[in-house]
C-alpha cells in the first residue's frame, strides 16, 4: 500500500473568502490529504494586534466544512511553540501562503533539528490579483460598505 502524502497548511481564516479557497485548492494539489491548522484567537491578537472577527471555533467549523479539507484543527496558543503541531502531523509538505510571514529558512532549520528534514516547504503564489483577495482588503471593503449604508 502506498502511503498517503499529507500536506499541512496554516492560516487565520478570519473572514473566509475566495482567496482562501484558491490557496487551499493549490495546497490540495500537493498531496493526498490536506490538514489545515486554524490560528487560535490568542495568536491573532498577538500577531495581528486585533480581536478576531469570528472566534476560533467558528473559524475551525468553517474551514472543516470545505470539501477540499480532509481535517482542520486549532493551532497552538500564543506563546506556545507553533511548530509542535508539525511533530504531531508529520506532513510530507508544509504549504505557506504568499503573504505569510514565516521564514522558510528558519522553518527548514527547525525541521532538520527535529528529525523532519524530509518535509518539503512550498510557498504558494497567488493566481489572482493579491490585493483583491487579501483578508485585510476584504475587511476594509466590508467596513466601507457598512459605512456607506449608515
Amino acid at each position: 500500500m502506498i502511503p498517503l502524502k499529507t500536506v499541512l497548511a496554516f492560516g487565520c481564516f478570519d473572514v473566509l473568502h475566495f482567496g482562501h479557497l484558491q490557496f487551499l485548492s493549490k495546497v490540495r494539489e500537493l498531496g493526498d490529504t490536506l490538514i489545515v491548522v486554524v490560528a487560535r484567537d490568542s495568536t491573532i491578537r498577538e500577531g495581528k494586534g486585533r480581536e478576531p472577527i469570528f472566534g476560533e471555533n467558528a473559524r475551525l467549523k468553517m474551514v472543516s466544512a470545505l470539501r477540499i479539507v480532509d481535517k482542520a484543527m486549532l493551532g497552538s496558543e500564543a506563546g506556545e511553540s507553533r511548530y509542535g503541531i508539525i511533530k504531531q502531523v508529520r506532513p510530507a509538505v508544509i504549504a505557506l501562503g504568499y503573504d505569510q510571514a514565516e521564514s522558510e529558512s528558519r522553518l527548514k532549520e527547525w525541521l532538520c533539528a527535529n528529525g523532519l528534514a524530509e518535509v518539503g516547504i512550498v510557498r504558494i503564489t497567488h493566481v489572482e490579483d493579491e490585493e483583491v483577495f487579501k483578508s485585510s482588503k476584504a475587511m476594509q471593503k466590508i467596513r466601507d460598505a457598512i459605512t456607506r449604508e449608515i
